[in-house]
Order: C-alpha cells, then sequence, then structure tokens
C-alpha cells in the first residue's frame, strides 16, 4: 500500500479541464481531489472566470489536503494586464498524515499532466497562500 501513491491515476478531466483554463480561461480555478478507493485525482470544483480570490480560498477543505490551479492576473508596474497560472499544494496541518503523505508523494507526477503550470505554491495555512504572496510571486 504504500506505494499506491506513485501510481495514483489522473482523470481524464483534470487535464480537459485545466487545457480550457489554460487556453480558453473558462474557468478562474480548479480544485483537485485525490479519490483514495479509485486511486485517482477528479475534479473536485470549478471557478468561474468572474470569481476571485476568496471563491478559490473559500473552496479548500480547512483540514483535508488538495491540489489546485489557479489563474492569477495583475498588473505589471507598466500597467500592462498578465496572468499567472499557479500550482498549489494545499496540505493544512490539520488534515491526516496519511492524507498529507499521499498528496505529497503524488504531487510531481500530477504536476507533469498539466503542461503550462509557471509557479508553484505549497501550502499548510491560508497565509501561505496568501494574495501578497501571489503577487511577490508573480513579478
Amino acid at each position: 500500500m504504500a506505494n499506491a501513491a506513485s501510481g495514483m491515476a489522473v482523470h481524464d478531466d483534470c487535464k480537459l479541464r485545466f487545457l480550457e483554463l489554460k487556453t480558453k480561461r473558462t474557468h478562474r480555478f480548479i480544485v483537485f481531489k485525490i479519490e483514495e478507493q479509485q486511486k485517482q485525482v477528479i475534479v473536485e470544483k470549478l471557478g468561474e472566470p468572474a470569481q476571485g480570490y476568496e471563491d478559490f480560498t473559500a473552496s479548500l477543505p480547512a483540514d483535508e489536503c488538495r491540489y489546485a490551479v489557479y489563474d492569477f492576473e495583475f498588473l505589471t508596474e507598466g500597467n500592462v494586464p498578465k496572468s499567472r497560472i499557479f500550482f498549489i499544494a494545499w496540505s493544512p496541518d490539520t488534515s491526516r498524515v496519511r492524507s498529507k503523505m499521499i498528496y505529497a508523494s503524488s504531487k510531481d507526477r500530477f504536476k507533469r499532466e498539466l503542461d503550462g503550470i509557471q509557479i508553484e505554491l505549497q501550502a499548510t495555512d491560508p497565509t501561505e497562500m496568501g494574495l501578497d504572496v501571489f503577487k511577490s510571486r508573480a513579478n
């Protein structure tokens, strides 16, 4: 069972929705969940383009691990609109140890399936992925 995590499948829907976020910008964010019984990563929640950072953080459970992708839009110093696609490994301190281990060991393989991620964040509490962190990492 120890190696089960590295054999985690990625549901096709994960790649499809990520492609939509990246190319068509039909989603602001995507929250992914590992379905332990089926040993695969699935899409748990899609954020509408009009939704913002608060909606994104509210969709992450306080005591369970998740992967997420967030399309962060910002203005450069020259007022040029830009965006960066962030991958967030959400692993709150209060989540189960087994869950943390499965998410940690499956992260790199899952991330490789999502071509186009620009910046990665690891967060164990909301302050580690605050809006200020996004802004400082985006530039």
